[in-house]
């Protein structure tokens, strides 16, 4: 059983910066592919980014390549989402999850599917101005 809870989100203007927290519970959590997921009002949750259970690897969608990074502290079971030059566009609900995977690659191009993720924090509110 793992229990996620996201922090860091805000208002930011355009062009800012953001680091997303995600706290996890559970002794296993070294053991599990991490992604974040956002949500925008009236659209469906949308990928964001994956992360392997060790770190070295990470992927990305391509509308956050290049701004954003993914990476994890195992002694501190927590996940980080670092967003650099933030759009407008990218306003939403930011989720973190965890899959019972300790690879995005071994679902294939499944790690970008919200069902493949067994655990989901809360999320938390990022905003954008323009």
């Amino acid at each position: 059983q793992v229990q996620l809870v996201e922090s860091g989100g805000g208002l930011v203007q355009a062009g800012g910066s953001l680091r997303l927290s995600c706290a996890a519970s559970g002794r296993t959590f070294n053991r599990y592919a991490m992604a974040w997921f956002r949500q925008a009002p009236g659209a469906e949750r949308e990928f964001v980014a994956a992360i392997s259970w060790s770190g070295g690897n990470t992927y990305y969608a391509d509308s956050v390549k290049g701004r954003f990074t993914a990476s994890r502290d195992n002694a501190k079971n927590t996940v980080y989402l670092d967003m650099n030059s933030l759009k407008p566009e990218d306003t939403a609900v930011y989720y973190c999850a965890a899959g019972g995977f300790s690879d995005p690659y071994y679902v294939g191009t499944n790690y970008e599917r919200p069902v493949v993720y067994d655990y989901w924090g809360q999320g938390t509110q990022v905003t954008v101005s323009s």
